[in-house]
C-alpha cells in the first residue's frame, strides 16, 4: 500500500534565554550541584527555594508509623466520618508532633526522591537503628488530576526504610491501615517536580532568593523546614511584584490571586499593598514593617506562590481554591500567640480548600478559634461507572480500513475505499487502534517504521488474526496496490476533513539515491502517474505528494498547467532547490503555493547537508523571496551531519530572506541504514552551541526545541558535560515543570560518560 508523509509544521514563539536556571541539585544524593553550576558560570545562593510547583491535588486521611522515634505504632486518623476530613488538625507541640509531621511530609515523595533521601531521613526517624522504619498512609486523591473519575478516592500506600539507607515500597499484603474502600496503589515514580501540593514549615523562617527558578529536588524543598533548622520561603516582595506585573497584561490567574491577597495583606501589614505596588514603594514599606508582622506574611505568600504555580497545571481559574496540605511545626515560634487567631483566619479565607495540620503549644491551642475546628473537607466520591457500550458491529461483508499512523489522509486507503464501494460493500475507516470493531475483512496501512507503529501493528495482528491484510512503507516497501486499484481516483468521502482539497501524485520517483530515503527503493526513477483532471476531480486546491517533481523531464509543463488552471498547491514533500530553473522559479512566483491547510502562502524545500550551499543560494535568489515570505526548509539531523554542519545550515538559512527551518530527526526506513557512527561534537562544540541558540527564526522554533533536547542529551552522553545556555533556551517557554527532571537525566548521562 502507498503512504503519505507530511512533516508536522507548527508555530512557536522564538526561544529566549532564562535569567537563571537552578540553585542546587540534590546535595543529599551526593551530587555537588553548586560546583557544577559554578563551573558553568552560575552563582546562586544556597538557600534558594522552589519555582513553579506543578502539583496535583491530595488530602491526608490516615497515617500508621512503626519504629518512628516518639510515635506509638498506632493509626492516626484525620477524618471525622466516612465522607469528611478535619480541615484543621491541632497537635501538641513537641517531639512527637515533629516526628508525625515529618512522616506526613514524606508522603509527597515518590520512588525517585526516596531512593536519594532514605539514607538521610532514616537517622531522623528511626527509634531502633537496627530495625526498619515503616510509614503507611491513606491519601484522598481528586479527579481528574490524580485519579480517574470512576476509581476510588482513597489510595493506600506505604514504604519501609531499611538499615543501611535502602528503602522499599510496602507490598499490598503488608498494608494494615483500616480504611474501608481504600485502593492499594504502588508509589508513583516521582521523576518530575509534578508532585502533590504538600508544604511543610519549621520553627524558623527565612526568605530565599530563588529567582523563581526550577529545582530537580522540588518536592523535597517544599518541606525541608521540617527536617532542617530553617525554612526557606519565597521572597514576598519579589512574588507580589511578579503578580503585579503579570496582572497588568493578563486578566487571568495572577490578577485573581492579587485581588484576593491584597486586602487581607493590607489589614495585616497596616499599609495599602495595592497602592504601594502601583507607586513602586513596596520594598521600602516592607522594610519598615516589624518582623513579627513580616514572618507570618512570608509563610502565607509562600503558600500562595506554590498554589499559583500549581494552578497552571490544574487549569484552576482561582488558584487559591485548589486542594492540598500544609504542615506547621510550632507556629508560635514565628507568629506571636496573640496574632495566631487573626493569622489562621487569614489563611482560612485565602485557602478554603487546603488541609492544615499544625503543632501548637498549650497557649496557642487555647486561643485557636473554635469555629475553625468545626470545619470539614468533603471526601470526593467516585462517579458511577457507566454501562459498557456494546461493541460496534459492522454489517456482514463490510470492509474495515485502518489508518495506523498517517499524518495526512492515506491515499492508498482512499483508493481501496473506491474499489470496495464499487463492489457494493460497506466501508468504514478507523484511525489508530482505539475502539476497533469486529470485522471479517480488515486492511491496514502503516506508513512509519517506528516503535509506536510497530506496537500498533502487533496489536492489530493479535486482534484480527488472519482477517488482517497489512501494507505500507512501515511494513513492506515492495508491496503495491493492484494496478487496477492504483488507477482509481481516491474516495474523498473517506476523509471529509479534506473539504475542497485534492490529494495525490502527478509524478513518483527520484533520480537520486540518498541512503536515508525510502523513495529509491519504493518508487524508482521519476515517472508521471496521473493527470490533473483525475487528481483534482473539480477541486482547485491540491496537496501534491510528489517525491521530486522538479526532477521529472516534463516538470515545467506540469507546473505551467497548474498555474494556467489557477490551482493552489501545497508541495507537501518539498521541492529540490538545486533543480530550480529561472523558468520554474518564475512560475512558482505566479503560483498560489500554500501550506497544507491553505491558510497562507508557503513554499517547501529540503536541505539535508552542507553541500552545494552556494548553488542553493543562487537558486534561491531566483524566487525573489522577501523577508515577509514563508519559505520552509526541512533539515534532517541525526544521520550523518555534525553539529558544525548543522549550525552551518541554520546560519545559511538565517541569511536567506523569508526562509525558516523545520528540523526533522532521521528515523531509519524499513531496512535502511542506521545513523553514521561519526562523532557529533568536536573541540568547537561549546562555541557552536552558544551560536546555535542565537540563531532564531521567526517561526517554527518548536521543531528546533526538539532538536535542542536531542542535542543536550547527546552532549551529556558524549562529552560528559551539560550546556547550561542550551538548557536555559530549551525551557524558556515550554515544559518548565519538566526542567529539573530533564537535568537529572542529563546528570545521569554525564556520570556514565565520565566512567
Amino acid at each position: 500500500m502507498g503512504f503519505c508523509l507530511s512533516p508536522v509544521r507548527g508555530f512557536y514563539c522564538p526561544a529566549q534565554r532564562l535569567a537563571n536556571v537552578f540553585t542546587e541539585y540534590l546535595r543529599f544524593a551526593g551530587l555537588v550541584w553548586e560546583q557544577f553550576l559554578a563551573a558553568l558560570g552560575f552563582m546562586f545562593p544556597v538557600e534558594a527555594r522552589a519555582d513553579r510547583v506543578m502539583s496535583f491535588t491530595v488530602y491526608l486521611e490516615r497515617l500508621l508509623p512503626e519504629n518512628v522515634r516518639h510515635l506509638a505504632p498506632v493509626e492516626q486518623v484525620f477524618s471525622g466520618g466516612p465522607q469528611q476530613l478535619r480541615r484543621w488538625t491541632l497537635l501538641n507541640a513537641g517531639a512527637a508532633a515533629t516526628a508525625q509531621l515529618r512522616c506526613l511530609a514524606l508522603v509527597s515523595l515518590g520512588r525517585w526522591q526516596m531512593s536519594r533521601l532514605a539514607e538521610r531521613v532514616l537517622p531522623l526517624l528511626a527509634a531502633e537503628p537496627d530495625r526498619p522504619v515503616q510509614v503507611e498512609f491513606v491519601l484522598i486523591r481528586h479527579a481528574p488530576q490524580e485519579r480517574g473519575p470512576y476509581s476510588p478516592s482513597r489510595h493506600h500506600q506505604g514504604w519501609r526504610l531499611l538499615p543501611g539507607g535502602k528503602w522499599e515500597a510496602l507490598a499490598r499484603q503488608a498494608l494494615r491501615c483500616q480504611a474501608l474502600g481504600a485502593w492499594p496503589r504502588a508509589m508513583e515514580s516521582g521523576r518530575s517536580q509534578s508532585g502533590r501540593l504538600l508544604l511543610g514549615y519549621g520553627r524558623s523562617i527565612r526568605v530565599g532568593a530563588d529567582g523563581f527558578s526550577l529545582h530537580p529536588d522540588q518536592r523535597w524543598r517544599r518541606c525541608t523546614g521540617l527536617f532542617e533548622a530553617e525554612s526557606r520561603v519565597t521572597d514576598p516582595v519579589a512574588f507580589l511584584k511578579r503578580l503585579h506585573h503579570k496582572s497588568q497584561y493578563l486578566a487571568g490567574r495572577a490578577r485573581a490571586v492579587l485581588d484576593r491577597l491584597k486586602d487581607g495583606l493590607s489589614d495585616w501589614l497596616g499599609w495599602d499593598v495595592a497602592q504601594s505596588l502601583e507607586r513602586g514603594e513596596l520594598e521600602g514599606q516592607w522594610k519598615s514593617t516589624p518582623r513579627a508582622r513580616q514572618v507570618p506574611v512570608m509563610v502565607a505568600l509562600d503558600i500562595a506562590r506554590h498554589a499559583f504555580d500549581a494552578a497552571g497545571r490544574l487549569e484552576e481559574a482561582d488558584p487559591l481554591r485548589q486542594p492540598g496540605v500544609v504542615l506547621f511545626e510550632r507556629m508560635g515560634a514565628w507568629c506571636p500567640t496573640g496574632k495566631q487567631g487573626v493569622f489562621v483566619h487569614l489563611l482560612d479565607g485565602w485557602f478554603p480548600n487546603l488541609q492544615f495540620i499544625l503543632a501548637l503549644d498549650p497557649a496557642g491551642r487555647r486561643r485557636f478559634p473554635r469555629c475553625l475546628l468545626r470545619q470539614w473537607l468533603p471526601i470526593p466520591e467516585p462517579q458511577p461507572r457507566p454501562a459498557r457500550a456494546a461493541a460496534r458491529r459492522l454489517p456482514r461483508g463490510a470492509v474495515l480500513l485502518v489508518d495506523l499512523d498517517s499524518r495526512l489522509p492515506n491515499l492508498a486507503l482512499m483508493k481501496l475505499s473506491r474499489h470496495f464501494k464499487a463492489q457494493g460493500r460497506v466501508v468504514r475507516l478507523c484511525r489508530g487502534v482505539n475502539s476497533m470493531p469486529p470485522a471479517e475483512t480488515v486492511l491496514a496501512s502503516c506508513v512509519f517504521n517506528t516503535p509506536v507503529s510497530a506496537r500498533r501493528v502487533e496489536g492489530l495482528r493479535r486482534y484480527y488474526g488472519s482477517a488482517l491484510q497489512l501494507g505500507g512503507s512501515g511494513v513492506d516497501l515492495r508491496l503495491r496496490l493492484e494496478p487496477e486499484i492504483e488507477a482509481l481516483p481516491p474516495d474523498y468521502s473517506l476523509y471529509p476533513e479534506l473539504g475542497d482539497r485534492a490529494l495525490g501524485f502527478l509524478t513518483r520517483g527520484c533520480p537520486f539515491h540518498c541512503p536515508f530515503c525510502v523513495v529509491p527503493l519504493k518508487e524508482g526513477s521519476p515517472r508521471q502517474v496521473s493527470d490533473l483532471d483525475a487528481l483534482l476531480q473539480g477541486r482547485r486546491k491540491l496537496i501534491l505528494l510528489d517525491d521530486n517533481l522538479l526532477a521529472h523531464p516534463d516538470a515545467l509543463t506540469l507546473i505551467e498547467d497548474l498555474v494556467r488552471r489557477g490551482v493552489a498547491v501545497n508541495f507537501n514533500q518539498t521541492l529540490d532547490l538545486r533543480l530550480l530553473t529561472p523558468e520554474a522559479a518564475a512560475l512558482l512566483r505566479r503560483m498560489d503555493c500554500a501550506n497544507s491547510a491553505f491558510t497562507r502562502r508557503n513554499l517547501y524545500f529540503s536541505l539535508n547537508d552542507t553541500r552545494h550551499l552556494e548553488l542553493m543560494r543562487e537558486r534561491y535568489a531566483l524566487l525573489q523571496a522577501r523577508h515577509r515570505d514563508n519559505v520552509a526548509f526541512v533539515c534532517m539531523y541525526g544521520f550523518n551531519t555534525t553539529l558544525a554542519e548543522d549550525v552551518a545550515r541554520f546560519r545559511f538559512l538565517r541569511s536567506l530572506p523569508g526562509a525558516y527551518v523545520f528540523v526533522q530527526r532521521y528515523l531509519p526506513v524499513l531496512g535502511g541504514p542506521l545513523p553514521a557512527p561519526r562523532r557529533l561534537f568536536d573541540d568547537r562544540a561549546d562555541g557552536l552551541l552558544q551560536e546555535l541558540v542565537r540563531i532564531v527564526f521567526r517561526q517554527n522554533m518548536k521543531s528546533m526545541e526538539t532538536y535542542y533536547r536531542w542535542l543536550a542529551i547527546q552532549y551529556a552522553a558524549q562529552c560528559g558535560r551539560i550546556h547550561a545556555e542550551l538548557i536555559e533556551t530549551l525551557f524558556r517557554y515550554n515544559g518548565r515543570p519538566r526542567m529539573g527532571r530533564f537535568v537529572a537525566r542529563l546528570e545521569a548521562l554525564r556520570g556514565k560518560a565520565e566512567k
